[in-house]
């Protein structure tokens, strides 16, 4: 680790380097003492639109133009979150707190618990800057060190701020000194580093109370904490100014605070000023160098610092080898990692302390070795090395991830009963575990039970719970959580955004997505390829091809690269709208701009040339695959083989199917499930059976598609009691039956089980909800109890949703009656099918009826089901009562731009009731809610529009 010796910085220099540094803390610097810094920091999100005047619009166009020029003049306003305060309580504390220091007994004054209670960091030191000259610096202090022990009331950087002034002014440098240094160490954050780094050069300008090496020390330590490097060489430079001589720990601070960054050239150079003093590097030194190397990826260099610690008489400790360890963990050397830690007993005498090991448990579950991280475990507690809340965190995480919630759960309970708080990590891991099982009501009662603990939700955790909303078709509740991020002073990433833009995406609310793209603008975030490839997907999904085209031509202009994922997109967006002589054009293009096609891009590709009947164009293209470097995957095979299967070239599927198979891949349950279908239309059972033998042997499990189609094969085959022991299988293996699964039973229980080529059984599966009796729907609850699989809420909610699509609300709702009937919990989801019935039927207070069950219920209905009802209302005359409904439903907690968005604008505004609009957005100001900037816009729009017909 030689280092070329440069030469110290004058202190002229020293001033200049420090000058940009000077000019920001200026104004800290002369603020008043007891001002909170981190009140001033306005984040994004505290930025509103001006309430805007009551009444809101009339539909005449002066009143619109009057409204544009409004919210011109005043384009925004910020709300500011100062605590909240009355000058009346200050006053009156202030003069409570002056009584009972004013008295030499005041620890027996009978005010002093009273008092306590209503006094908060703020409050006292508001009360110490008021430079009282009669106040005893002897009893402030004394009262100052009795707050301080009170585990509620805990000392801020501001409160130690104007008591140091009174002890200055009041010559008590030695225990000014004390006062010092805790200051120092209270700091928590960067802010209050910057406050406490202004403060002391401010303080250092008294002679009689000069910033010693120990100050100097302590607060580059501090500063060290939060890698404020810039600050850090300001107050070094003050250390020569003042004349102060460097000692190893000042070179050490420096030097790891370097290395932290991974910065070791410069580190270095305080390696040389080390040498320069004439003292040795320690420990400490070493240690940081091996950090420093680690952390630029540089582990052999790390290791060779390691080796020649003991050559220079210096000894490595815990730290040292966690350094190390934690480097090779990161480079995936395990075997070097699991040779040096068992070498740390015997080379150096170290034992492995609980970040040791914390460090092996969370690599291995990174590199998907969770079953040796729990060995390991198991062996540090045996060992007597009581883990952390990390490394419960890290476990948690990993058995997470291996979808294993319940053993995660089981680990948090075990952390309770140790008396560990579980922190916003932990939480986040299992919040991220049980969305992604679909159990997203149990994330959320994970996410309300953090406070409790103490526990403050991040961005992160809701961006874990934003996603399980969306992935489970709830955007609505994800939106919600939008306003709540906001409420918490929490301002949503990118990634929060694009959540949400395909949440709305996959629901099919396009428009809503594009609204969120200029939310998310307006709050200063760009949107980046995934954002714009979600968009892209989302219109083709909905056939709205030329739409995407558009945004796809655009991208090149706001600097965004088109990337494979959208051309794939866009590929299949077209093959779907059977347009696929452009898809194979936008194929060449992409390969011809660099873009190379994946195999997702040739899957969607060769599926659009089989729905166009062109397998040969397809089977070429899949032999392509392997000579443009692309495997073929299953799925390539597959689509061809499917396809092959429906036209009944038997032969022909085999083929690619035994070609598949040669080129190393293992048929899946696709795969298996084309087979049997192909055969089920046929009659041909016998064959279908022994596909399901050769999927068994093949250790391949039905999915819940194979159990659908087994059960519509025995049903066309008259066997209705082997499709319901099909049913008990689906059941066992842990799947619900879908919608799609019920329908195909209720078609073969109306059928009474006859083959579908005689007369009686020409129901369609697409039409089994319009001709289904009610005595129908019974037999079916009767023949699953028999086979040992009795309905469930799922069953229940299936059918009510097929019968109230077909708007069949008496059959849905006695069926309703005797779910309750058989003590099963109602679901959101019946509920949600009733009540958009009702709607469609114009039957409105029955709507409300349920819609009001439903709250009551605990569950939030979704926008559409107002939207359906609030309209319908107003369409009925009924306008009192959508103005009620309105209402109740802002207390919802729903997100209010979307209220506004699909409400007020897709609602309303479409069907031209432009004054309602007006009330009912003076009813959301009202009422509190917040609405952005672009929201406004986009009203004000729509206005004008409906004016102008």
């Amino acid at each position: 680790m030689s280092a070329e010796v440069s030469p110290p910085l004058s202190a002229e220099q020293q001033n200049r380097r420090c000058v940009t540094l000077q000019n920001q803390l200026h104004e800290s610097q002369n603020l008043n003492i007891s001002l909170r810094l981190d009140w001033i920091d306005f984040p994004k999100t505290m930025i509103q639109w001006t309430a805007l005047p009551t009444p809101l619009f009339r539909s005449s166009g002066q009143s619109i133009s009057l409204l544009f020029s409004f919210i011109k003049s005043f384009p925004f306003s910020i709300t500011c979150s100062f605590p909240e305060e009355s000058q009346e309580t200050s006053s009156s504390i202030d003069q409570q707190l002056l009584n009972l220091l004013s008295n030499t007994n005041w620890q027996k004054h009978p005010s002093l618990k009273i008092l306590i209670p209503s006094l908060s960091p703020s409050l006292l030191s508001s009360f110490l800057s008021q430079n009282h000259s009669n106040l005893n610096p002897h009893i402030t202090l004394s009262f100052f060190n009795y707050l301080s022990r009170i585990p509620s009331f805990k000392p801020n950087i501001h409160s130690y701020a104007p008591l140091l002034r009174i002890l200055i002014s009041n010559k008590l440098f030695q225990v000014a000194e004390k006062t010092r240094l805790s200051m120092i160490k209270s700091c928590e954050t960067r802010d209050d580093a910057v406050f406490a780094m202004g403060f002391l050069r401010d303080m250092n300008k008294c002679d009689e109370f000069k910033l010693n090496l120990w100050a100097y020390n302590t607060l580059l330590m501090s500063l060290s904490r939060f890698v404020m490097i810039e600050e850090m060489k300001c107050v070094y430079g003050d250390m020569l100014n003042d004349m102060i001589r460097p000692d190893i720990y000042t070179f050490n601070t420096m030097i790891n605070a370097y290395c932290k960054l991974g910065n070791v050239v410069e580190a270095e150079l305080y390696l040389s000023k080390i040498l320069q003093a004439g003292l040795s590097p320690d420990t400490h030194t070493y240690t940081s160098f091996i950090l420093g190397h680690c952390r630029r990826k540089d582990v052999d260099s790390g290791f060779k610092v390691f080796s020649e610690m003991p050559k220079k008489g210096c000894r490595r400790n815990v730290v040292s080898y966690n350094n190390l360890i934690h480097g090779l963990c990161e480079a995936r050397r395990m075997d070097e990692v699991m040779r040096l830690f068992s070498g740390m007993g015997d080379d150096d005498g170290c034992c492995p302390n609980v970040r040791t090991y914390t460090i092996l448990i969370d690599a291995l579950c990174r590199l998907d070795r969770r079953a040796e991280a729990l060995s390991l475990f198991g062996e540090m507690k045996e060992k007597g090395c009581e883990p952390n809340v990390h490394t419960y965190t890290v476990l948690i995480d990993g058995l997470c991830k291996d979808s294993k919630i319940d053993e995660a759960r089981a680990l948090l309970d075990v952390m309770s009963e140790k008396g560990l708080v579980p922190s916003v990590v932990t939480y986040n891991a299992l919040i991220d575990g049980y969305c992604k099982k679909g159990l997203v009501d149990v994330a959320l009662a994970f996410f309300d039970t953090m406070e409790s603990n103490n526990c403050i939700p991040n961005v992160r955790t809701y961006n874990e719970l934003i996603s399980g909303f969306c992935r489970t078709k709830k955007v609505h509740k994800a939106m919600a959580l939008l306003d709540r991020m906001l409420e918490r002073k929490l301002s949503p990433s990118k990634v929060t955004f694009n959540l949400l833009v395909h949440g709305q995406c996959k629901e099919g609310e396009i428009d809503s997505a594009f609204r969120l793209l200029r939310l998310m603008e307006e709050n200063g975030l760009a949107p980046d390829d995934w954002t714009y490839g979600t968009l892209v997907d989302g219109l083709c999904e909905r056939g709205r091809v030329e739409e995407a085209n558009t945004i796809f031509s655009s991208l090149k202009e706001k600097g965004i690269k088109v990337n494979v994922a959208m051309y794939t997109a866009l590929i299949d967006g077209h093959c779907r709208a059977e347009k696929v002589d452009f898809a194979l054009t936008l194929f060449k293009k992409m390969i011809e701009e660099g873009c190379f096609p994946n195999a997702c891009t040739y899957n969607v590709l060769i599926n659009g040339l089989c729905k166009q009947g062109k397998q040969l164009e397809a089977a070429r293209l899949l032999k392509r695959m392997p000579e443009s470097g692309v495997k073929p995957t299953i799925e390539s095979y597959s689509i061809l083989i499917e396809q092959l299967l429906k036209e009944c070239a038997f032969d022909h599927a085999y083929k690619v199917f035994n070609l598949m198979v040669s080129m190393g891949h293992k048929p899946d349950v696709c795969i298996y499930t084309s087979f049997l279908v192909a055969y089920y239309n046929e009659g041909k059972l016998k064959e279908a059976e022994d596909v399901m033998a050769k999927m068994a042997e093949a250790g391949v499990r039905p999915d819940l598609m194979a159990y659908t189609v087994m059960i519509d094969g025995y049903g066309r085959a008259g066997l209705l009691n082997r499709a319901f022991d099909v049913l008990k299988c689906m059941f066992d293996a842990g799947y619900e039956p879908s919608h799609y699964t019920y329908s195909v039973l209720i078609k073969h229980l109306a059928q009474g089980g006859l083959d579908l080529k005689t007369e009686a059984s020409s129901i369609n599966i697409a039409d089994v909800w319009k001709v289904v009796k009610y005595e129908t729907l019974l037999k079916l609850f009767e023949k699953m109890g028999e086979h040992g699989c009795p309905p469930s809420t799922n069953t229940f909610s299936s059918l009510a949703i097929g019968l109230c699509r077909e708007r069949r609300l008496e059959e849905a709702s006695r069926l309703l009656d005797h779910m309750q009937s058989c003590g099963m919990p109602s679901s959101e989801d019946i509920y949600t099918s009733m009540v958009n019935c009702c709607c469609k039927l114009r039957m409105y207070e029955d709507a409300a009826r349920f819609l009001d069950t439903m709250l009551t219920q605990g569950f939030l209905p979704r926008l559409e089901s107002y939207k359906l009802l609030i309209c319908g209302l107003y369409d009925d005359g009924s306008n009192d009562k959508a103005k009620a409904t309105f209402f109740r439903l802002l207390d919802c907690g729903y997100n209010n731009d979307e209220v506004a968005w699909k409400l007020l604008i897709d609602g309303l505004l479409k069907r031209g009731l432009v004054d309602i609009c007006s009330e009912l957005l003076d009813m959301l100001e009202k009422s509190g809610s917040r609405l952005s900037s672009q929201t406004y816009t986009l009203l004000l729009e729509g206005l004008d529009r409906t004016d102008n017909k």
